[in-house]
């Protein structure tokens, strides 16, 4: 599914918005998303799972190419659990 497709189900599914204003709702809810987890916050959605933002602290590594050992910068990752409903949906046996 790419961010065409939802602009498109959200055109579909809410009545009396243009294509143009679905674009601009689901263009909104990704930078609320994203800013939200650059901030280091973590975002959960009921029913669908949760976004967390993990701290990784600065470690000792080895350049695979030559052996040598580096040191890896610290840096966020980002991390989805999904919700049990969610995992239940998507076992489902039809």
């Amino acid at each position: 599914m790419t961010k065409a497709d939802i602009v498109e189900f959200v055109y579909s599914r809410v009545g009396g918005i243009s294509k143009k204003e679905s674009a601009e709702l689901v263009d909104t809810l990704i930078e609320l998303v994203k800013s939200t987890l650059a901030s280091g916050e973590n975002i959960k959605i009921t029913g669908f799972g949760n976004f967390v933002v993990k701290h990784k602290n600065q470690r000792k590594g080895i350049n695979p190419r030559t052996k040598d050992p580096i040191i890896l910068p610290e840096r966020k990752v980002l991390k989805f659990k999904s919700s049990q409903i969610l995992r239940d949906e998507l076992n489902q046996k039809n």
